[in-house]
């Protein structure tokens, strides 16, 4: 027969993920010709509840490699991107967000530059990413236990083998 137990632990409370398509405008002091590459490093996030739902703050930094004065010179830009993301995590049955809980965010595709143009003097480009985010609290959780108790190991000393054989070297047999 068994019976249940309410035990209280640390568990995954919700869990998802969600695509980020962005796109951004970027001036430069010289009118750009071509644009010769882009990408993205740097990137850096944290989130947290607020109202109900999670907010991932980051950042990223944005190179682009472009020529100018009819191609013949070059230049890189850098900027730093900040974003900031709300999101609604669908949580499981009975669980509560509190700010005991705490929020794991991970990327699952780094951001990356998959469309740069320039248009009107102007480079626009466009970065996706795409982010995990887990809620981690506590819960209870019903574990069935068993009545029967494992039976229990008997225990033996172990006798060292050079102090058995000095006992049957040394012991007269004829005064036990």
């Amino acid at each position: 027969m068994s019976a249940f137990k309410e035990i209280v632990t640390k568990a995954i409370l919700g869990k998802g993920k969600k695509f980020f398509k962005n796109d951004y405008v970027l001036t430069t002091e010289v009118e750009p010709s071509t644009v010769l590459g882009c990408w993205v490093i740097n990137h850096q996030f944290k989130g947290y509840e607020s109202n109900g739902k999670i907010t991932i703050e980051g950042s990223y930094d944005v190179n682009i490699w472009y020529s100018y004065d009819n191609n013949s010179k070059t230049s890189v830009v850098t900027k730093r991107q900040d974003y900031s993301e709300v999101v609604s995590v669908r949580k499981k049955e009975n669980a509560n967000l509190s700010s005991d809980n705490s929020i794991i965010v991970r990327s699952l595709k780094q951001p990356t530059c998959t469309n740069v143009n320039i248009v009107d003097g102007n480079i626009e480009y466009t970065i996706e990413k795409e982010l995990g985010i887990e809620i981690i609290g506590e819960t209870k959780m019903k574990i069935s236990i068993e009545d029967d108790e494992e039976p229990w190991d008997i225990i033996e000393d172990e006798m060292d083998e050079k102090v058995e054989k000095e006992i049957d070297d040394n012991v007269e047999e004829k005064f036990i």
